[in-house]
């Protein structure tokens, strides 16, 4: 089995924890493959060509079965899928609506274990480097969720005690056919959300006395720059390699996809760190 194939099977695995393990476990049986080129860097070098790719990762198509397709991605019977606006807000100063809070963004990390898989399977053609970026992705996505897992359990509650909202996938279905569209839309724009949000809700876990959830955030916010940094460059590579400009193309796909416009505030040096150019955040603030 390929390991594109490896992906896509570990995508349609519904067992959360065997997901994450096994995410894991490709990156790491991966990794010495790519040791001699070092680690993947986010700006500034160009892509390996995708004639450097190792045996297996050249695949042109990896067809799926109509059940495949109807199972994807692979997720468990709960938490149950309900609209954004109808899952219900609660205080994170009591137990229970701390446990919500940190369920929610547990939720985010398993959808995003999924998303860097379906990257990974779904694009062909595309530079080594895209694959072992995005193979670290979902490796590390994968430890996040253990960790908030964890936690959530020593609160009393586990993944799926809580409904949950798709808004991520949906996006990664709509992107599924222009991989600029899913660089520009997923990492770069609703994952990159999390760099906004992250200080404030540590903020609200401090004054909540969880010391031990505000660190489990501190090591997803270093990740989750990182991982935006690869959006960002890989949809700059693309636009570069295809004649496109990245500032104008950026809001007609936000246009032509429907993406919500974001709001401030925004974490400015943490969007910056992960390669936002000064024109980019000016979009974002709406300033002409």
């Amino acid at each position: 089995m390929s390991p594109r194939h490896r992906a896509l099977e570990i995508l349609l695995q519904p067992d959360p924890a065997l997901k994450a393990g096994a995410a894991r476990a490709l990156h790491e049986a991966m990794s010495p493959l790519w040791a001699h080129g070092g680690p993947p860097t986010e700006t500034g070098t160009e892509p390996a060509t995708a004639a450097t790719l190792p045996p297996g990762w050249r695949d042109e198509a990896i067809g799926l079965s109509p059940a495949q397709t109807a199972a994807m991605p692979g997720r468990p019977p709960r938490p149950a899928l309900v609209p954004a606006k109808q899952v219900p807000s609660r205080s994170p100063f009591t137990l229970e609506g701390r446990a919500a809070l940190l369920h929610a963004i547990c939720h985010i990390e398993f959808n995003a274990i999924n998303l860097a898989l379906d990257a990974v399977w779904r694009f062909a053609g595309m530079p080594t480097d895209f694959y072992r970026d995005w193979l670290r992705v979902a490796s590390e996505e994968a430890l996040h969720f253990g960790l908030l897992r964890a936690h959530l359990q020593t609160l009393g509650f586990d993944y799926g005690d809580f409904d949950a909202h798709d808004g991520l996938w949906g996006m990664c279905e709509k992107t599924r056919e222009d991989v600029v569209a899913r660089m520009a839309l997923v990492p770069r724009t609703l994952e990159a959300r999390g760099l906004d949000a992250t200080p404030l809700i540590q903020d609200k876990l401090t004054r909540a006395g969880d010391a031990a959830a505000v660190g489990i955030l501190d090591i997803i916010l270093r990740d989750e720059v990182g991982h935006v940094a690869i959006g960002n460059r890989w949809f700059h590579h693309l636009c570069q390699a295809r004649g496109l400009d990245a500032v104008t193309l950026y809001p007609q796909l936000v246009t032509q996809y429907e993406v919500p416009r974001l709001r401030p505030p925004f974490n400015e040096a943490a969007r910056k760190a992960a390669g936002f150019t000064d024109a980019e955040m000016a979009f974002l603030l709406g300033v002409d």
